[in-house]
């Protein structure tokens, strides 16, 4: 058999001690190599010029040329996949996020706090081999954007809950859904693997951006309609019934498949309500999280769309969805708002609850 052809890296960092944690990370394993380290974006710039690697990983806080400026550069000019290695401080969150937005793919903690250097690299090369299928697609979808899609019709009287998962790459994903939304969305329960620290920063941009309002969810939080409620990194979210209204849980607990917070957790929490109709998304991604969590939400009558693979960055989640049986329909990421529409249209969402359980009194979710 012919060798696996081995991913290509290039490392910029400012810091002496982070590019030797990451290039001997990446060179101790087998399907990889480091093609090159760089301490600023001008010897970056070169440097990609010359070996053309696969993947960057991109200090956002150097010298001559901050990473921001030179990732917009670099999208511009030759569209590579990037993942941010970045500070957890409140500047470095923010940074981040914007680099999300200009066309990164991934965000990692650098190590201190709760990240150690185990953490971060066994989580950077674990990106690297899952990048090697998604990449195509993403980056030529970066230079020739289609139009976004109509916004989906009014959901004012849509009585209900909306769930999204995603992973690599669902930054983007999210946003663009929830642009295509309306103000009066019924209320709507996000999971984005990331750190912590950084998903006040993503909650604090989309709000800017989207018809919505969105907050990075607390523990015991009401769930309101218009709202989005993020889950903090490093903790799982939760949806469950109290006193006739929906409200968030946020705990700790184990990573599940790795991860924490977990579309799983979220997914499966909402399987167990009884009465309200759910649509349930699950985006971009590595590995399989929220795949069982689908399974069960459909068994449960909840309406499931798992995203295709040629929107998908990273086609890990939604195809282990699909696979298993959880996802009800496969959709690119435009089409997603009609099909919320269509699953709340009168008629739709409420003979799937009855299906769920017969047997159970209906929950009636506050308008």
């Amino acid at each position: 058999m012919a060798p696996v052809r081995r991913s290509r890296v290039l490392i910029v960092d400012d810091s002496a001690i982070v590019r030797t944690m990451l290039s001997n990370a990446i060179k101790a394993e087998p399907d990889m190599e480091v093609v090159g380290v760089a301490a600023d974006a001008i010897v970056a710039r070169d440097l990609i010029a010359a070996h053309q690697p696969d993947i960057v990983t991109l200090d956002l806080e150097m010298p001559r040329m901050d990473g921001l400026t030179f990732l917009r550069q670099l999208m511009r000019e030759q569209p590579l996949p990037v993942v941010i290695v970045s500070s957890t401080t409140q500047t470095g969150s923010a940074a981040s996020i914007d680099a999300l937005a200009a066309g990164a793919i991934d965000v990692l903690a650098k190590p201190g706090g709760p990240y150690s250097v185990a953490d971060i690299t066994d989580q950077l090369t674990y990106r690297i081999r899952a990048l090697r299928t998604g990449r195509a697609v993403h980056f030529s979808r970066l230079r020739h954007s289609p139009p976004p899609a109509p916004v989906a019709p009014s959901l004012a009287h849509a009585n209900g809950l909306i769930l999204i998962g995603a992973s690599t790459g669902g930054t983007q994903a999210i946003e663009t859904l929830l642009m295509q939304l309306p103000a009066d969305a019924p209320p709507i329960a996000v999971v984005q693997h990331m750190p912590a620290y950084f998903t006040r920063a993503f909650a604090a941009r989309l709000d800017k951006i989207c018809p919505q309002r969105v907050i990075e969810a607390a523990d015991s939080m009401r769930l309101e309609r218009g709202v989005v409620y993020i889950a903090p990194g490093d903790s799982h979210l939760l949806v469950g019934a109290r006193h006739g209204e929906l409200v968030t849980s946020v705990r700790g607990g184990e990573r599940v498949l790795y991860q924490r917070p977990s579309v799983d957790v979220l997914f499966q929490s909402a399987a167990a309500l009884r009465g309200v109709p759910i649509v349930a998304m699950l985006l971009t991604g590595m590995g399989a999280d929220g795949a069982d969590g689908m399974v069960m939400l459909r068994e449960a009558g909840a309406t499931t769309i798992a995203e295709d693979a040629r929107s998908c960055v990273v086609f890990g989640m939604p195809a282990a969805a699909i696979q298993r049986g959880g996802a009800m329909h496969v959709a690119a990421l435009g089409a997603m708002p009609r099909a919320i529409a269509s699953a709340f249209a009168p008629g739709r969402a409420r003979t799937a609850v009855q299906s769920a359980d017969r047997n159970r009194p209906a929950f009636r979710l506050h308008p």
